[in-house]
Order: C-alpha cells, then structure tokens, then sequence
C-alpha cells in the first residue's frame, strides 16, 4: 500500500516518487482521491470533479509509464483549477448562476500547457462570484472553509483552491489574482502563492474575458498556489509564454539573479500607510531579525521610497476606466474606502492616471536597485471568522461593519486589499511565503516582492526564505 502521506509531499518531491517507480499514479490518485471525500465535505474546496475521468486519466498515466512514454514536469499529478477558468468537459461557472450550465468545449490556454505537461485535472474550486470577494461564499455552491479553523473564510477569490492545497486535496492549484485573490487565500492558509509579472501567464479562458490589452488586461494575472516554491518555478516554467492571440505575453528569463550561498538584500516593512495588527508586525519582525541571522542583509524602511496611497487611488480610477457603469456600484463603495478617484472619468483624465501609474511602476524599480526584494504584510489581519455581507450591489457584497484590527474597526476593503492593490496597479511579481503564526495558531504570510520581469530570480529568493521560514505546515484542524 502507498504510504498515505503521500497527499502532503510536494508535486515535485510525488513526481520522483512515480519515476522512481515507488509509487504508481493510481495509487497515488486513489490515495487523493480517498483524501478528498474525508476533508473535502468540511471545507467545499472543490466543488466539481469527475471521479472516474480522474481515474480513467490516472490508469493512461501508468500505461505510459510501463511503454516508456511518460512526459512531461508534472507528469501523473492531481491538480485543481479556480472556476473561472475553462478547463474542456468540466462545468466553468465562476459561481455566477447564469452560468450553472456552461460546459467549455476546450481548454483555457494554461490548462492546455499543464495537461501537455502531464498533469490529471482533479477538479473545479470554489470562488465568490465573479471573483468579487476576499472571502469565497458562493451563490452556487456555498461556503468554502479555512483548513486550519472552518469558523474561518480561507480567503478570496481562490479561496477553494488555496483550502485544498493546504489540506493536502490538490497538489497545484491554477488560479488568478486581480487585487489580492492568490495573495490572500495564500496568507490566511499558511501556503504558497505566485503572481508572475504582468504578461508572463496568458489569460485566454479566463471567464469572463478581459479586453484585449489595456489596463485591466495587464492588472489581472493568473499564478498558482503551491506548498512548495519549487512546485511553483515548475508550473510557471509549464504555463508562462506568449499564447494565441495574445502578443503581449512574453517568455520568463530564467537567468535569476540569487545562486546559493550568495548575499540578497532584503527590505521590510510593516507601514504602508495602512493599519495592520499587532501579531503581524511581531511576526513579520521577527522574521526579519531570523534572516539577518542567516546572513542575508536585512533592513527595515520607511514606505516614501513609494507613493502607496497614490497607488490605491490610481489603481481606483482606471478600474473604474474600464469596467464602467457594470461595476459602478462596486467601485463606489470601493471609492468609500480608499477616497474618490475622480469617478466622472473623461480622457484626460485616465491619461492622467495612465501616466501616474507608469509612474510609479519606474519608482518601485528604481527602488530595486537598491535591494533584491520587498517583504511586506499580505493584509491587515490573518484569516478572520466568517463575515456575512450586509447586503448586495449586484454580485458585490457589502460589508458595513469592517474588520476588527487591534480592537479597532477598520473598512472591510482596507483591511483586506489595501496592501496588495499596489503591486497589482504595477504588475510587479509577488511571491507570498508562509512565515509565522498568530496568538491563536493562525497562519501568517509575507508578500516578497521583485522587479518585474525577474521572476525566476524571485523565486530564487523566495526558496531560500522559505528554508528559514520552515516551508508548509500541515493544518491542525483538518
């Protein structure tokens, strides 16, 4: 019998397990698959699968193995895939119930690459609808659970896929973040998170469809969500590259800049001109003192060497630009929060905030010059208790009450995408790492930015953090 720890090693670590022959990918599926049905019904992680498709794939994987033709770098691994993305003969909602029927008759772009690469589909993730959430409560198909306390959201928008990866259900999940969606579900769940550079991921079945190129075209990128950082350098090599009809995606310079054994230079901070809690700046802190002992150079910073709430504002006016009068109630509520972002919009104006983001993306360049990375808080808090929203403005969810920081109610868009907006507005790389815990055994993660276009380098660094960091850690709870 497989040993049934198998479901918590990393992909890269069960791929050398079925090469070596130690394990065949049936075994291996049936081991996950078992896992699934205990955990799955306590979290509504995965809210759509094929049980006998996924079988049915696991037995073709053995065959080729036995005729020597297994290819591929993620050959034989049980995957997940966020729904709002198409995977071929798998219902792709979004969790947005005009779409309960839709079955995509082919592949997004990255889901064909990781099928080319030899990965099994698993299943579908839950998500808020439409992705508009930092909690994942969908209309559709319920409540999804944080493994580590199922009092707890798991995060948005990839709030299903982030569960299951870190309750041992899924190996890689393939998802998206817009304004936080792979950074916080990463955070609350103690696991690993990659948001590449704009334009390294092509976005071709991505429901719904962004317009070609633009602003909105560039601030939304898929990534992925891993328990390894290895695991992530794998699937990004996998999925990135310019793809059909997308001429503003590019292949990934894998030259990296951080060999082993050679100095990086790390910034951190934990004041973006936002409130954050008491346990997370300890954590954070302390982190930082740990790499300095480990002999990287570590320094902390003030946060004028960039313009954070210039960057909230502009990212406000050109989302608001582009999604028009069919998001308008979002934004406003969203403009509430953050201060307004000149909502009556015309021409000159989003030039205007064309330039200030160009702008700012030159300032956090010029800023690593200086230093290799950024660590920074991921959101105000770890992973809260379940909030139910006041009311709706369409698929958006109201939350009036806020979210408690330090005994003190702080707006619920503040506490939970304020730090990850800017990154977003810019397009740099962000690769969230698991780094502490709360008083209450909660997971806490960094965001580790980088230049942009250097996300192997990136991820360079971020393997090495992990190292000190002490990697993933099993949830207590599930």
């Amino acid at each position: 019998m497989p040993d049934q720890n198998l479901v918590f090693k990393s992909a890269h670590e069960v791929l050398r397990e079925i090469l070596e022959a130690r394990v065949t990918v049936t075994e291996l599926t049936d081991c996950l698959l078992q896992r699934v049905e205990e955990v799955n019904p306590k979290l509504n992680a995965i809210v759509t699968f094929d049980k006998e498709t996924v079988q049915r794939q696991a037995r073709l994987a053995d065959e080729a193995l036995k005729q020597e033709r297994a290819q591929g770098k993620l050959f034989g691994i049980p995957i997940t895939v966020k729904d709002n993305i198409e995977v071929a003969g798998l219902r792709a909602t979004a969790s947005h119930k005009p779409l309960m029927e839709n079955v995509p008759e082919q592949d997004a772009t990255v889901v064909a690459r990781l099928r080319s690469a030899g990965v099994i589909i698993l299943g579908k993730t839950n998500l808020p609808e439409l992705a508009l959430d930092s909690q994942t409560n969908s209309p559709v198909f319920g409540r999804t659970n944080n493994p580590w306390d199922p009092e707890r959201t798991p995060g948005g928008s990839t709030g299903g896929g982030a569960a299951a990866v870190a309750a041992g259900i899924s190996f890689l999940e393939l998802g998206n973040d817009f304004m936080g969606s792979l950074r916080i579900p990463a955070h609350f769940c103690g696991i690993y998170g990659l948001v590449p550079t704009t334009g390294l991921i092509p976005k071709k079945g991505f429901i719904p469809q962004p317009p070609p190129g633009g602003t909105f075209g560039q601030m939304l990128r898929m990534g992925m969500l891993s328990r390894s950082v290895e695991d992530l350098r794998i699937g990004l090599s996998v999925v990135a590259g310019q793809g059909p009809d997308e001429p503003e995606t590019v292949p990934v310079n894998w030259s990296g800049v951080s060999q082993e054994g050679s100095i990086i230079r790390i910034a951190w901070t934990d004041d973006l001109n936002t409130p954050v809690s008491e346990e997370t700046c300890r954590v954070i802190r302390d982190f930082a003192q740990k790499l300095n002992t480990h002999g990287f150079i570590v320094e902390r910073v003030n946060p004028d060497f960039f313009d954070f709430d210039l960057s909230r504002r502009v990212f406000l006016r050109l989302f608001y630009s582009v999604m028009g009068t069919r998001m308008q109630p979002a934004v406003r509520w969203l403009v509430r929060v953050f201060g307004s972002p000149y909502l009556d919009m015309n021409l000159s104006k989003y030039l205007a905030a064309e330039a200030a983001r160009i702008r700012l993306i030159n300032d956090l360049e010029s800023f690593f010059k200086r230093w290799d990375v950024l660590l920074c808080p991921v959101t105000a808090t770890p992973a809260f208790r379940h909030l139910r929203p006041d009311r709706y403005q369409g698929p958006n969810p109201i939350y009036t009450k806020g979210i408690e920081v330090d005994g003190k109610r702080v707006p619920y868009a503040t506490a939970n995408l304020a730090m990850t907006i800017p990154f977003s507005l810019t397009g740099h790389p962000v690769v969230t790492v698991p780094v502490g815990f709360s008083n209450e055994g909660l997971p806490i993660g960094v965001q580790v930015v980088g230049r942009r276009w250097n996300d192997a380098g990136l991820l360079d660094v971020a393997a090495r953090l992990a190292k000190v960091s002490g990697g993933w850690r099993m949830p207590q709870i599930v």
